[in-house]
């Protein structure tokens, strides 16, 4: 899925059909609900869910979980703001 398509996407009340779940984490965040976007990617092992996973936590205000997920993910942990986090997300985990 593109960013175009999946920024359309927020206009409706369900996700687009057939979007990862890491990408459908960042589209229910944006929605507004952190708990079924923390559902869809808390059993996930690879490093992209482990990214959005730390964006999560940072949100959450958990800053020890967050950095562990970064760890995971093999990121340094964030200092912008969690909008331009978001943003940034989902430029690099949609295509382009």
């Amino acid at each position: 899925m593109d960013q175009q398509s999946f920024r359309e996407g927020l206009r409706h009340a369900e996700p687009p059909a057939g979007i990862s779940p890491v990408l459908g984490a960042l589209w229910y965040d944006a929605k507004g609900n952190w708990n079924k976007a923390h559902d869809l990617i808390n059993d996930l092992t690879d490093r992209n869910a482990a990214h959005v996973h730390a964006y999560l936590h940072r949100k959450e205000g958990d800053a020890g979980n967050a950095r562990y997920w970064y760890s995971r993910a093999g990121q340094p942990p964030c200092s912008s703001s969690l909008q331009d986090e978001w943003e940034e997300l989902v430029k690099l985990y949609t295509t382009k």
